[in-house]
């Protein structure tokens, strides 16, 4: 099985890691049944978010017995040194430990310092030096932001949005964090859902330029772990078949499209904007039949109550025009609809 050492950490964990964002949308069960046959299965890194509503109970519910066999990382999205503190205590109670692996910070739109007026940093070293957390890490979807958290020598890991999609910019940031010691966790390794071929997506990381690279894979369904697993024992080897898949991909997704961060959200007029945004790719990459349902048409509709406020456009992390994004997806839906009830009418 492949390890992955994170960077100046020290940390060895398996080259699959479990994102536990899924286990949100499941029962308290279901997810510790996941959560520990991943573990028996040779899966030893798991990272949840404060965000992630009961993730990190779910987590602690799994593993209170077996916490130093495991890596725990986890973030806040507090905007002051107070609310840090007390996001870290929830974490610890919910997550049933008394320290945290990799403490970080949930993509914030800067590079927290020590000194600054938000005081996050500074709160998370004295936690660190109190041995709640281990390790200082930042989440981002901003390749600035990044940068300069790489540059300033003051995060152990960088956890960024990573897969065969990635820009020239988004590659050289594997690079900088390998040169700087920094572990690299790559986040959305299958694009929020748009890559479907896991086998393709696991041999693009596995290839030896990115051995500094743990990617962290959604999991919500048994047979997603299955999938992932089975990588471990038999890795797909990157051949013509793969690649050939790859290059496919990254024509029909090239330019700018929606990730599905949700950075954008709340949407004061309630669109679902990360789903909305992106309906033409779904559409066409997905089973479509559950995204023409009744209900989709109703979320899709409320694009129309547009307020054109500019708050997801302004929140958006890779600079979308959110709302002219919205309108091109609302017309493009109407259409395919409209194909669909021409061809079933005939």
């Amino acid at each position: 099985m492949q390890k992955v050492i994170l960077g100046k950490t020290g940390i060895e964990v398996s080259k699959n890691g479990f994102g536990a964002l899924p286990i949100q949308r499941i029962s308290k069960k279901d997810a510790v049944y996941l959560l520990q046959k991943a573990f028996y299965n040779g899966i030893n890194y798991f990272d949840t978010a404060r965000a992630y509503s009961d993730s990190e109970e779910k987590i602690g519910a799994a593993f209170e017995y077996t916490r130093d066999k495991i890596i725990i990382s986890t973030k806040t999205m507090a905007a002051t040194g107070r609310e840090l503190e007390q996001d870290l205590e929830q974490s610890l109670r919910l997550l049933r430990t008394d320290y945290i692996d990799i403490y970080q910070l949930h993509n914030p739109a800067f590079c927290p310092r020590p000194g600054d007026e938000s005081g996050l940093y500074d709160a998370a070293l004295k936690a660190r030096e109190q041995g709640k957390i281990r390790h200082i890490g930042i989440t981002n979807h901003r390749i600035a932001v990044a940068e300069e958290a790489i540059g300033s020598g003051l995060y152990e890991t960088l956890q960024f949005p990573f897969s065969y999609l990635a820009s020239e910019g988004e590659i050289e940031l594997t690079k900088k964090c390998r040169e700087a010691d920094m572990g690299f966790i790559a986040m959305k390794a299958l694009s929020g859902g748009l890559i479907q071929n896991s086998a393709a997506a696991y041999a693009y990381i596995a290839q030896p330029q990115f051995d500094n690279v743990v990617p962290i894979w959604g999991v919500q369904k048994e047979s997603e772990l299955d999938e992932f697993l089975s990588y471990q024992d038999c890795p797909p080897e990157l051949d013509a078949e793969l690649a050939a898949q790859i290059e496919k991909d990254k024509k029909e997704l090239a330019g700018d499209f929606c990730r599905g961060c949700g950075y954008c959200m709340p949407c004061p007029a309630g669109i679902k904007i990360n789903n909305c945004a992106r309906m033409s790719l779904l559409l066409r990459r997905a089973p479509a039949d559950g995204w023409l349902s009744e209900e989709w048409q109703k979320e899709m509709a409320r694009i129309e109550d547009c307020l054109h406020c500019g708050q997801c456009k302004s929140r958006c992390p890779y600079g979308l025009d959110t709302p002219e994004l919205l309108a091109r997806n609302l017309a493009d839906y109407r259409s395919f609809l409209q194909d669909r009830e021409d061809r079933e009418s005939r």
